[in-house]
């Protein structure tokens, strides 16, 4: 178990298959209280009326989306009050990522993106259960978390990490680079 020296909410993000799941859920299991919140599974909480993210998409999707990412951030926020280390993890790609950092009251606030080639996510997406893509492409949801998101906390190219090799670069370099 990790000692609560780094305590705090671990905000983990990146395209679709670049691992966020299997980190966080580790980083989670590392503490001795530690909370993983999935955000997709607030999108699933929606069983009508639903409006999904597209490459062109409306404003009632992206009102979804922010009032998803704030039920995200109230929850991880609950736990961290509670006492808890808290891992969320969610897709946030482009100028969001600045509104959740601003959503999350409690410090510290680490800030962690993924960010494997477009070859490893590719790879990472065939091996896996489910299926992200489709209507979007990894070079399209690549280009926007690389021109479009704000380079805010620590971007860890795992290309070539295990998923315990990037919790590991986590933990070590967390309270120097991605804290926010």
């Amino acid at each position: 178990m990790l000692t609560d020296q780094n305590r705090g909410i671990y905000l983990i993000t990146g395209a679709m298959a670049s691992g966020k799941s299997t980190v966080a859920q580790l980083l989670a299991e590392k503490f001795e209280r530690g909370v993983h919140v999935r955000g997709d599974t607030f999108r699933k909480m929606i069983v009508s009326g639903r409006v999904e993210m597209l490459p062109n998409t409306e404003e009632e999707a992206i009102k979804q989306l922010r009032l998803r990412y704030q039920i995200a951030v109230n929850a991880a926020n609950a736990y961290y009050e509670a006492g808890f280390n808290v891992v969320l993890q969610y897709v946030i790609i482009g100028p969001v990522l600045q509104e959740m950092v601003e959503f999350i009251r409690n410090c510290p606030l680490y800030v962690i993106v993924l960010n494997p080639s477009e070859d490893a996510i590719a790879h990472r997406e065939l091996a896996r259960a489910k299926q992200g893509y489709g209507l979007w492409t990894i070079a399209e949801l690549n280009r926007s978390l690389q021109e479009e998101t704000p380079k805010i906390g620590m971007w860890l190219d795992t290309t070539d990490l295990s998923a315990e090799e990037t919790v590991e670069q986590i933990w070590e370099r967390a309270s120097t680079e991605a804290r926010v």
